[in-house]
């Protein structure tokens, strides 16, 4: 019998076609695989079928097809509490949240991870992201004989030998985006079999090996716990919408109220928090485009402007939360010399923009984009990259002036709410 036989790999399975491919690929490994779906939303879509157990389903035909055992998690709760509040938390502010992200840290990296160690005793997990890691697979079975200490203090070796994130082979499937909050713990102990691949050679696979019924499902691009429903019907369940108005940041001119009766078909701006920035406002009576540019937290009005390219979208300069950092420490050159060059992004698939970070002694760090970006809103993550590498990620709590602020030459700057008490002026310095 083959070593790699008695490897005991535990892969998440969604009902989607990339972690089927993820579990036979491992099987064709060697390697000894369990199937584990995790429930993480309880509820009916408008026909009243749960989407959940259709996925559900799909995933236990995967692990019948490839021979494997199969077990079904529920992490409902946590889902509730650790991802889904956060959520809702922040869309009432106005911010822009990215629950993908906190659901693979809390959700996928943790509560899955755990259960899969702890309860199935993996030598290691997987998942069907397409992302890398630094280690082979042998690497990866290894670090269940490193006991790692707990605590502050860890050894030496390991943090000068840290576990990488590297970007996938496919950079238009990359997922590391959403990865980026994932733990060093976590990341150690898990292989990422399609990181190599590209999406067609996945569906060339999974062809090839009678998992049409997951072949043939749509790709789910939306928030899980929404699917396919109408996102501000979904929202407007949990949130109280708030009237408000409509206001020109050219002129302070008002455009247009929104009170809840006024719109019922359409997107009611009194939702004021359902408006992403660069997005078209919809204002009653007016035939001429108008660009959501800002959003007052306080007073529930959107300020708009009549580009799509207005200046009042382009921003260079941001401030995140503490950043986590995939090797649990900040770069060297950074802590070195306070400053270091790399590139970010804060949307999925979104062209990587050089940037300047600047470390400060709480551990949040300045952005300072070497051109001007569009559409950066609060809440949304900055999530760092180095040639390859994915560094890990920092939430934005604070944004710079606008291109069209600098324009006018005002001094004073308008700064969303949202601010960390104890945050400085809006000057990068260490």
């Amino acid at each position: 019998m083959q070593m790699s036989a008695l490897r005991h790999v535990v892969c998440a399975l969604s009902g989607g076609v990339d972690s089927a491919v993820a579990a036979l690929l491992l099987r064709r490994r060697g390697y000894q695989v369990t199937g584990v779906f995790m429930k993480n939303w309880d509820s009916l879509d408008e026909h009243g079928v749960c989407a959940a157990d259709k996925d559900c389903e799909d995933a236990y035909k995967v692990c019948q097809l490839l021979d494997i055992p199969f077990h079904q998690v529920s992490y409902v709760k946590e889902y509730w509490n650790d991802v889904f509040s956060d959520f809702l938390n922040e869309y009432e502010k106005g911010r822009t949240p990215n629950p993908d992200i906190m659901c693979n840290k809390h959700i996928k990296f943790s509560c899955f991870y755990h259960y899969a160690v702890d309860n199935l005793g993996a030598d290691a997990v997987a998942t069907g992201h397409y992302a890398r890691t630094s280690l082979e697979d042998e690497e990866v079975f290894e670090q269940k004989h490193t006991k790692r200490p707990d605590g502050l203090f860890r050894n030496r070796f390991e943090v000068r030998n840290p576990v990488k994130l590297l970007q996938a082979a496919d950079s238009y499937k990359d997922q590391t985006f959403f990865l980026s909050q994932v733990s060093q713990d976590a990341l150690r102990r898990t292989i990422f079999p399609l990181g190599e691949l590209t999406k067609d050679f996945v569906k060339k696979i999974a062809a090839e090996n009678r998992l049409h019924h997951v072949l043939q499902k749509k790709e789910s691009m939306g928030i899980c716990f929404i699917g396919k429903r109408n996102f501000e019907h979904f929202i407007l369940q949990y949130l109280q919408p708030r009237p408000g108005k409509f206001i020109s940041i050219e002129d302070n001119k008002v455009l247009g109220t929104h009170k809840e009766e006024d719109h019922h078909d359409q997107r009611c701006a009194a939702c004021w928090f359902l408006y992403t920035l660069g997005q078209r406002a919809k204002i009653s009576g007016l035939r001429e485009p108008w660009y959501v540019v800002e959003k007052d937290g306080i007073k529930g009005d959107v300020l708009v402007a009549p580009q799509v390219d207005h200046p009042a979208l382009y921003r260079d300069l941001l401030r995140t939360n503490r950043v986590h950092w995939i090797a649990e420490e900040p770069p060297a050159t950074l802590v070195r010399d306070k400053m270091m060059e790399c590139h970010f992004r804060f949307r999925h698939q979104m062209a990587l923009v050089p940037c300047v970070l600047t470390l400060n002694q709480d551990g949040t760090v300045w952005v300072t984009a070497v051109k001007a970006v569009r559409g950066l809103a609060l809440g949304q993550f900055a999530v760092f990259y180095k040639s390859d590498e994915c560094l890990g990620s920092g939430k934005i709590l604070r944004l710079g002036p606008s291109a069209y602020t600098l324009q006018k030459g005002k001094n004073r700057t308008r700064v969303a709410p949202e601010v960390s008490s104890d945050s400085p002026g809006l000057h990068p310095t260490p």
